[in-house]
């Protein structure tokens, strides 16, 4: 046998090569943390709290805009949970929709934007792999972005309205105890969710080679569902839309709590992920990478 041969596989491969060993999730993190992006968004995630804390102690919010299920802001400043769950209230339809889309949208497209995407391919990379890395690269930042957001809220909240128990617009009170486990649900539900925007702005970013059109896509079509979901005259076809269940984490304020809104949104996330990201990897495994 000649030395060449001995240095391939039956599969072809070099000799050594192991396809689960090539880019590692911690080295695709090491990578998307040192982006200028990844480091905005984490500064922003630490300035809103401390922002919201600014704008509550220098103005009422005698005006503030009620909600259907529960309006948080009246109670914003009772204590530490309260401002954490009015911070959550506040961004749960723009500023974290925004978030999941770009850490989720911004992965692939921008690296066949750079041009080193194929490059990435060639190391070689299987692409199922790369997907794969790069989608849980997207989830592990998302989620920490969402942790951080409700941690620093947590803190500077409590420091500066006190760590009292949570009271909600109903007159129901919670502990603090069962209001840290109520808010981590809050927390868990939301990281869920949010995953429908995230997977969209997934699957279009294998579409495209812009960023700013994955991530601006998906963004726009959850905007356009929230606006169809206030026409009454959709009826219930408006409970299949991604935004219908994006405030079920409220009733987690009820006591007891109603669990039926929290269950529907959960598994409707989870599908419209599952379908998105098929949709993603499906796409990708027949692109034609040239740059």
């Amino acid at each position: 046998m000649s030395s060449a041969a001995q240095h391939v596989q039956p599969t072809g491969a070099v000799a050594g090569y192991r396809p689960e060993r090539t880019l590692r999730l911690s080295v695709e993190l090491r990578r998307q943390f040192k982006r200028r992006r990844t480091l905005g968004v984490l500064v922003l995630m630490v300035a809103l709290p401390l922002i919201l804390i600014a704008a509550l102690q220098l103005g009422g919010t005698e005006e503030a805009e009620e909600n259907a299920r529960i309006n948080l802001v009246d109670v914003a400043t009772s204590s530490g949970l309260n401002f954490t769950l009015f911070v959550l209230f506040a961004t749960t339809s723009f500023f974290l929709v925004v978030v999941y889309a770009l850490f989720f949208g911004d992965t692939v497209a921008s690296e066949a934007q750079w041009g080193s995407l194929r490059y990435t391919l060639a190391t070689p990379v299987p692409r199922m792999r790369l997907l794969r890395q790069k989608w849980l690269a997207a989830l592990v930042l998302s989620v920490g972005a969402l942790v951080a957001l409700v941690l620093t809220a947590l803190i500077a909240g409590g420091i500066a309205f006190g760590f009292g128990a949570v009271q909600t617009p109903v007159g129901v009170t919670l502990g603090q105890g069962e209001g840290l486990l109520r808010l981590a649900g809050m927390v868990g539900y939301l990281a869920v969710h949010l995953l429908v925007v995230g997977t969209l702005a997934f699957w279009l970013s294998t579409v495209t080679d812009a960023p700013l059109a994955a991530v601006g896509g998906a963004v726009f079509t959850m905007f356009v569902f929230a606006i169809l979901d206030q026409v009454e005259q959709l009826g219930s076809i408006r409970d299949w839309f991604p935004t219908a269940e994006e405030f079920a984490w409220t009733d987690l304020l009820q006591t007891p709590v109603d669990s039926g809104d929290l269950f529907r949104g959960v598994v409707q996330s989870l599908v419209y992920a599952a379908v998105f990201t098929a949709l993603g990897l499906r796409h990708f495994s027949r692109r034609d990478v040239t740059s």
